[in-house]
């Protein structure tokens, strides 16, 4: 019986030994760079128990970095939301002079370092800045309090948004635009009740991100923040003062309850893949 001729191999198929190695290089890769590491700082912050570590994020200076981190997201996010939305509107939609320095402004904050970012709004709005004085003389403080951690965040984060959006609206064209100013819509009902339906899933992936990297945000805040315990330190901050006084505890179970965030967004981004697939193929209605 003559032998049957072996399979041939698809030109982008690699050997079985190709592909084990490469999945074990990329787990080797996970484990150390990040699933040891994170295993590190629970393990660390529960090393003297529960109670400890509670009582470390229950403290009046941990609770307001807390609270000041959710008020910054809370402030920078739907900021960036609505930029994010104009902005890839006008990118995708429409031709106007100046469209290519839009999308190079747009990517500026990830190429600009954060402690850049902080440094040029103390340049602006610090006691010395271009603006300083006249701040002073109106009782406004910026530099060193709220304003300033708001204003640094909504500048390293704002491209999140508008870059999930602007691919996704590209894609789609603007022949449902057309059809409905043709039948007689206004533009501002088209992009309502057209346009941010269809993107409405890349919106919320896009958030998602911007919030993570909002909450996150160190070099930046670090700069503008004056590091005031109990006022202007977010929860990097605090985690940084932490340990910087050898409260190695209480340093950790910060940064846990902080990574645990992390977690949450990006548990809520895999779901967000899995129900809607295509949202990051630029299909999102």
């Amino acid at each position: 019986m003559a032998a049957q001729p072996a399979r041939a191999r698809h030109p982008t198929e690699d050997p079985a030994w190709v592909k084990v190695l490469v999945i074990g290089l990329v787990a080797l890769f996970l484990g150390l760079v990040l699933i040891l590491p994170l295993a590190a700082v629970f393990a660390e912050a529960l090393r003297k128990g529960v109670d400890v570590a509670l009582a470390a994020i229950t403290t009046s200076d941990a609770l307001a970095a807390i609270k000041l981190t959710l008020i910054t997201a809370a402030i920078a996010v739907p900021f960036n939301a609505a930029f994010g939305l104009c902005a890839a509107w006008a990118i995708a939609k429409h031709d106007f002079p100046g469209k290519a320095l839009l999308i190079t402004l747009i990517d500026l904050p990830f190429s600009v370092s954060p402690v850049v970012a902080g440094l040029i709004y103390v340049l602006v709005f610090g006691l010395q800045g271009w603006f300083g004085e006249s701040l002073i003389d109106h009782d406004i403080k910026i530099i060193f309090a709220v304003p300033g951690i708001v204003l640094a965040t909504i500048f390293v984060t704002f491209p999140f948004i508008a870059r999930e959006l602007i691919p996704l609206m590209q894609e789609q064209g603007v022949s449902e635009e057309e059809a409905a100013v043709s039948m007689g819509a206004s533009g501002l009902y088209t992009f309502w009740r057209v346009t941010a339906p269809n993107v409405r899933w890349g919106l919320l992936y896009g958030v998602l991100l911007c919030n993570a990297r909002a909450m996150g945000e160190f070099g930046a805040v670090s700069v503008v923040s004056g590091h005031i315990r109990g006022l202007t330190n977010t929860m990097p901050l605090h985690v940084e003062i932490l340990y910087n006084e050898y409260d190695f505890v209480a340093a950790f179970s910060v940064a846990a309850l902080l990574c645990l965030l992390a977690v949450v967004t990006l548990v809520l981004k895999s779901v967000l893949e899995i129900v809607q697939p295509d949202v990051k193929r630029g299909g999102g209605h």
